[in-house]
């Protein structure tokens, strides 16, 4: 049996490859040996004293972002509710209920028939985080707080594999992109196996090509736009099914029932979008975030900023579950982080942009 090693830099323990969690520590494991391309399985386990590479940063590169046109567009959203359970608990059955929405978008052209549609996000306030009585909440995701948010836009999809070879062909500004890196192949898959420093370099590309400010989103930017207005679970309700979301679905959340395991990344937009028009903040791939990696909220930011206060942490955030987790990893308030040179077949992102002048069309 293939062994996968526990990437707590304190623990490092090895446990068989179709474990989840780390036998010693409890720790999450990343990802089971099968699933990771070749190129990039580890031959020892990492460590914590080597230093990451060099990050690619767009700050110098880009200009404030110019005046953008925006288009409105309609979209399906879904709530989930149980109808009835057994005297287990068990759902027996349920609703998913639908509602059309509309919203703002402009769309980037980044040639050869491929386009980028950016969302724009209301700005406002949210309270960021878990509640004490959430089910299988960290500790990490306390204490709630207060957040004020700027508007800005946010892809309506992660990033596909055909944006990322389109913007992998654009001008070098730090790293080498390579233009298929993705474990389950298809265009409009998203793309991953793409490490934070990877991501980076896409967002300093775009934004030398295109003359605005594309970056990661802030965390807190990620749990606004992925809550949309929502203060539950998921932003679908209280629970969650594989009718709604790519996870595991041989395992559950709340009273839901047991679903499909696709064992692999769906289209994007396959699913469902949230209150904002986003599709899959909930699993299907998880996303990386700018910010460095802090163990709770004490101090954070107020005003969504990136969190970048140095720390002892090396690692970077992601959100959002992938097709491989558990459904309460794709919850809205779960944290995940690791290396920012790690690149998994389950870590994807997609970008972020300001503003700027924007009009409505």
């Amino acid at each position: 049996m293939n062994m996968i090693y526990c990437l707590n830099p304190d623990c490092l323990h090895p446990n068989p490859d179709n474990f989840k969690y780390c036998q010693k520590c409890g720790s999450k494991l990343v990802l089971t040996e099968r699933y990771i391309p070749r190129s990039i399985k580890p031959s020892s386990p990492p460590s914590i004293q080597t230093p990451p590479p060099s990050r690619p940063s767009i700050q110098a590169q880009t200009p404030s972002s110019p005046s953008i046109q925006t288009q409105s567009f309609e979209f399906d959203t879904a709530t989930i509710t149980v109808i009835s359970k057994s005297f287990l608990g068990i759902v027996k059955s349920y609703e998913i209920n639908r509602s059309r929405r509309s919203g703002e978008f402009f769309t980037e052209n980044l040639g050869n028939g491929v386009v980028l549609d950016m969302v724009k996000i209301p700005g406002g306030k949210f309270l960021m985080g878990s509640p004490e009585n959430e089910p299988k909440r960290f500790e990490n995701e306390s204490p709630q707080h207060s957040v004020t948010i700027q508007p800005f836009f946010t892809g309506k999809f992660t990033i596909t594999q055909a944006q990322w070879a389109a913007v992998a062909a654009f001008d070098k500004v730090k790293i080498d992109l390579n233009p298929d890196p993705s474990n389950f192949k298809g265009a409009n898959r998203p793309v991953e196996s793409v490490s934070w420093n990877h991501a980076v370099e896409f967002c300093a590309r775009i934004s030398q090509k295109t003359g605005k400010t594309y970056r990661l989103p802030s965390e807190a930017e990620w749990e606004y736009a992925c809550r949309a207005g929502t203060t539950t679970p998921f932003y679908f309700g209280e629970t969650l099914t594989t009718d709604l979301a790519n996870y595991d679905g041989n395992y559950t959340y709340g009273s839901a029932p047991k679903g499909e395991y696709r064992k692999q990344t769906t289209d994007v937009g396959k699913f469902s979008a949230n209150p904002f028009g986003l599709y899959d903040m909930c699993g299907n791939i998880w996303e990386w975030c700018q910010d460095e990696w802090h163990k709770n909220y004490d101090n954070a930011p107020a005003d969504a900023r990136v969190w970048l206060i140095k720390n002892d942490n090396p690692f970077r955030l992601l959100r959002g579950g992938s097709w491989y987790d558990f459904p309460g990893d794709c919850r809205s308030a779960y944290r995940n982080n690791l290396y920012p040179d790690l690149a998994y077949g389950t870590f994807g992102f997609r970008v972020v942009c300001g503003c700027g002048a924007a009009r409505t069309l």
